[in-house]
Formats: C-alpha cells, structure tokens, sequence
C-alpha cells in the first residue's frame, strides 16, 4: 500500500499529513463505506482538532453525517464504533513525536480495517473518485460528550473487578499527556487501586515526554514507583492503546516478557498465537511450551490484525497475539490494542504475586535497537540493497523475508526493516549475550549507514 502503512497513515502535520490531504482520506473512507454515519476522535495533538475539522468536513461533503467524539483514546473511539455499528476515522500519530499526525480507520466492529479494506480506500483517494453530495444533502455533525465514559464503563465490565480490588494494589500511571489522560486514572481508580501518577494532563505538546514508552521516555515513572511503592508502573502512548510495565523496584520491564507472561497465562494445546517477525524468543518459547502454534506477520497492527481474522474465519482459536512494543490482542475481548485492557489483564497477574516475579522466566534476554535516518527514497533503497546482499551473504543465519531481513542464528537474531510510520530504516537484534545482541546490531548499523553514504 502506497498510502497506508503497518498501522494507518502517518507524516508531519501540515508538512506531509495536511488538512487538504485528511480531507481527501476522509472523503475516500466516506465513499468506500456507503453508510450514512461516521465516528471521529482524535488524540491530544497540537494538530489533532485541526485535522479532525478536515475530516469532518471531508466526510459530509460525501453526504455522510458525523458523530464528533473529541479526544478519547483509539480503543475508546473502536468500543463506540462497535456499539453504535458505525466506522470510525481515528486522528492519531500514536506512538511518534509531537510534530506527527495520522489517521486510522476503523470499521462497524471495531477493529482497524484489514488490508483489503484499506487497500479499496486507498484506490478510491488515488483515483479521486469521490461521491460528493449535493448542497442539500451534505452530511450533519453531533457532538458526543461521553464517549470516554462509554469505555470506561465497558472495560470495568470486561475485566475481573474483583480479584484486583481484594489485591489493594498501588499503581503509578504514566499516560504521557496523550488520550489516556482521560480515561486510565478514573479507570484505575474504580478497579479497586491506588493510583498515582505523572505526565497525566492532557497536553498535545507532550512536554514530560515524549509519547512512545520506551525506556528513555519513562524514568520519571521508575522514579515514581520507587517513590510511592507501588506494585506497578504502567504507561501508555499517545492514544493509549499500548501498555508498558515497570515492577515493584521501579525497574523497566521488556515488552517482550510482559507479551510473554501473558501468553503464557491464555495459551493452551492446539492454540494459534500472532506475532510479527521480531518476535522475540520469549514468546516462542512460550509457544512450544504450552502447545500452541506460533504464526509471523509483517511488524504492525495491521498486518497481525488481518492474519489473525483469516485464522479466526478457519476456524482457529487466538486468545492472545501482538508485539513486544507493548500492543497486545485479546482476540476473545476485541479484536483491538487497548492499553487500559492489556494493563487490567495484567493486574490480574499482579494479584497473585509481584511484576518481578510474573516476568522472571522471561529475563534473560537482550533487545538492541538502532534507527538510521534517511532523507531520500534512493537512500533508503541503497540501505536495504545493502542489507538484502548482507543477509544473502551470510551463510550461518536462517533468511526471513516477510518484512525487511531477518538473520536468525539460532542463538540470536538481528532484523533490518524500514519503518512504515517514519522516515527510518530500524534495526532489532536479541540475544541471551548483551554483547552478542549489541554487536548484531552495530555490525548491520555500519552496513547501512556505510550504504547511505554511497546513495
């Protein structure tokens, strides 16, 4: 797809993803769905009112009216879509900076559009063949003010109230100014919990961080557990529908484990799980344990999301999927990332013993990752022709190709891939050896950035 990436569509507000562009995408949507109402939310971004005001009007000059949510997280706006059985566009960058912006579209079940779906969208915006409305037939806007309070609701609904209340437990939240700024405090709370918490005003320049929880973005949260002594930290991005963990020590907590630990808690013989094809060892390990079949996808939400509804339609059983970034599906809940979800789920395991001891299996293993930037398209295909000649060169790794080049070793593995959301070409390596891990990566970060000077 030319236009969609592995989860929506993605630039710099008012440089790549202008108004004139969303209105574009919203008039395609509106076209390619032939329904006569369409959800919008946004996320907190400096750009996201501006942008949801273009899709608004792009949507009702197709003849579509428009139910306008405002900020409420990505899961939020797919719980509301499911209820009311209408699509919905999302404007969100999720994860990246402050500067980006985004769309995705969801559809009347609430799950973010496969990839023919998305694909049928983009021919429509490509060839703009838009069904415009006549003047007295535009579509008609509503504003709807307790869309946050709708999800809130369905979530208590949805996870085991009770055992996470007797647990008395403490949590120290790092929403990160995005979304869930409106939603996981209260959530929290009425889950029984203590909550604390920093980064949690709504605020679309991000100033305590920025929105992707990594490690570097959230040391004031491993302050903050360590502070208050909290059983967990938890953050979110920027439309909150990720969730990452610190432990009780107000210590990080890979992804990849949590992902883990919760596969192990749902998976049983004859199972189907999902993951991307930087999967981490973890999670296989997990699979052959339990009996279950591990499939690989292309990284991003939909990629998996797509296979996962193939297997489902055969017949499959997918209890748990997603990636070490901290997106995980609970296939029998939604067929969506819900931080608020993925971080109940896992206080239900910190119920019965503590962050620390729920993740041990899992410790062990190393996760490097580098990024090399790129400012032009022959650049970026001078580096992966690079580390397309690097992977057929290198006769001790097994070669995966679903997405970028993956080198398995057996004992390691290192992927080079470019972004679908940014101008980036990342490079994942894991081992149980840190330096064997860090080495894997610098080796490939030479060969592309060696590439990128030749372009």
């Amino acid at each position: 797809m030319k236009v969609f990436g592995s989860s929506g569509t993605r630039g710099v507000a008012n440089e790549e993803l202008t108004p004139d562009f969303v209105l574009r995408v919203a008039k395609a949507a509106g076209t390619a769905w032939d329904v006569d109402r369409v959800a919008i939310a946004r996320d907190t971004r400096a750009t996201g009112e501006m942008l949801a005001d273009a899709a608004v009007a792009g949507l009702t000059s197709v003849g579509v009216d428009v139910d306008r949510l405002g900020v409420v997280p990505t899961p939020g706006a797919q719980v509301y879509a499911e209820a009311e059985g209408v699509p919905a566009m999302m404007v969100t960058a999720s994860h990246n900076p402050p500067e980006y912006n985004g769309v995705k579209l969801v559809g009347t079940d609430g799950v973010e559009l496969a990839v023919s779906d998305l694909e049928r969208v983009e021919d429509i915006l490509l060839a703009e063949k838009f069904e415009a409305a006549a003047w007295d037939e535009v579509g008609h806007v509503t504003h709807v003010d307790d869309a946050p309070e709708r999800y809130v609701d369905q979530l208590l609904d949805a996870v085991d109230t009770d055992a996470i209340a007797d647990a008395d437990l403490t949590v120290a939240l790092d929403p990160g100014h995005g979304a869930g700024c409106l939603t996981s405090p209260e959530f929290f709370r009425r889950l029984g919990c203590r909550v604390v918490t920093v980064n949690a005003q709504p605020d679309g320049h991000f100033p305590g961080r920025n929105p992707e929880p990594v490690p570097e973005n959230l040391e004031d949260l491993g302050r903050l557990v360590r502070a208050t002594g909290a059983d967990v930290g938890i953050a979110h991005d920027g439309d909150a529908d990720r969730a990452i963990f610190y432990d009780e020590h107000g210590e990080y907590v890979e992804g990849d484990a949590t992902l883990a630990a919760l596969a192990a808690a749902e998976l049983g013989p004859g199972d189907t799980t999902v993951s991307a094809v930087n999967v981490s060892q973890r999670l296989v390990d997990v699979a052959q344990k339990t009996g279950a079949t591990l499939e690989l996808t292309p990284i991003g939400s939909t990629n998996i999301i797509t296979r996962i509804g193939e297997l489902e339609a055969q017949g499959e059983h997918v209890p748990v999927a997603g990636e070490g970034n901290g997106g995980i599906f609970f296939p029998d809940y939604r067929l969506a990332r819900d931080g608020a979800y993925i971080a109940a789920r896992f206080l239900e395991l910190v119920a019965e013993r503590p962050v620390s001891e729920i993740v041990e299996p899992y410790a062990g293993y190393h996760n490097v990752r580098r990024n090399v930037e790129y400012d032009t398209e022959a650049e970026r295909a001078t580096m992966l022709a690079a580390a397309e000649d690097r992977a057929n060169a290198d006769a001790d790794a097994e070669l995966d190709t679903k997405d970028g080049y993956r080198l398995d070793y057996g004992d390691a593995w290192v992927l080079a891939r470019p972004s679908g959301t940014e101008p980036l070409v990342r490079i994942y390596a894991e081992a149980k050896d840190e330096d064997r891990a860090v080495s894997l990566v610098e080796e490939m970060h030479e060969t592309l950035v060696a590439a990128k000077a030749d372009a």
